[in-house]
């Protein structure tokens, strides 16, 4: 069987297992985290179906990720995570699912711009740092789909989020897109600039929120998976949306001339 090893660990979170969970509990119980530990539920999902969810380093975003984790905690169990990440690397196809081994999944191919491709995966954080939350709330219990982004524009995002859509009706899922905000600007810049594109997502708004973007040059390293899973989220009945939290990561460092912004939204039904 093919394994897809980590190569974060060490740097985005800790190597070593107690550790990690120790570090993962910190940033549950953080002033800017949910203040508390997770209690899951362990029925099926009831109303979230996506998620936005930071992937930095723990120390700076992981109190931010914790938020979103909790909510989803405490509205159930998924059977499915299909985690949307960019490509920082470069490497493999333009947008690439990796379906074998370790990462297997139950997706079959519904579109026809998505290439099952590992070499993009190999070296990708953005996916990677999502995986050690799910695994201390869920463990083993749950089939990941995990789909990486080099090519991010409104046409693809319409695609993949409606064929994601089709493929997930009826299924116990949810979908996370890995993203942080805007990347080394003052905090008051950054906060403006993500707070405008964090209202077109609220509204739940994909070519709004693209255009914004664009035409205000936010470094939202994720915008074409935040904008995949609303277009999926709208096509799984969507209605609800909730800003979880809104931080920088000049909040950890109070270094505020250079920051880069953390959130998390919950899609619901």
């Amino acid at each position: 069987m093919k394994i897809r090893r980590p190569t974060q660990a060490g740097t985005f979170y800790p190597a070593e297992a107690e550790s990690l969970r120790y570090q993962i509990e910190s940033c549950f119980v953080h002033r800017h985290g949910p203040g508390k530990l997770p209690k899951v539920e362990k029925t099926n999902l009831k109303t979230i179906v996506g998620l936005v969810c930071p992937h930095a380093g723990y120390m700076y975003s992981g109190a931010v990720a914790a938020n979103a984790y909790s909510e989803m905690a405490t509205d159930g169990k998924p059977d499915t995570v299909v985690i949307l990440g960019p490509n920082h690397t470069g490497y493999g196809s333009a947008i690439a699912l990796m379906n074998e081994g370790a990462w297997r999944t139950p997706l079959t191919k519904k579109t026809s711009i998505v290439d099952i491709d590992e070499t993009a995966h190999k070296y990708e954080h953005s996916i990677e740092v999502q995986l050690p939350f799910l695994q201390y709330m869920y463990a083993d219990t749950f089939k990941l789909v995990p789909i990486c982004f080099r090519m991010q524009d409104l046409v693809s995002a319409h695609e993949v989020g409606n064929a994601l859509a089709k493929v997930l009706a009826g299924r116990n899922a949810v979908i996370i897109a890995s993203s942080d905000f805007t990347h080394y600007e003052p905090e008051a810049k950054a906060s403006k600039k993500d707070k405008t594109a964090l209202e077109a997502i609220l509204a739940m708004d994909t070519r709004k929120f693209l255009s914004i973007i664009e035409s205000e040059n936010i470094t939202a390293c994720g915008y074409g998976p935040i904008a995949t899973m609303m277009t999926a989220a709208k096509g799984l009945r969507a209605t609800k949306t909730k800003l979880l939290s809104y931080r920088t990561s000049g909040d950890t460092t109070e270094d505020r001339s250079s920051v880069v912004g953390y959130a998390a939204v919950a899609f619901k039904q």
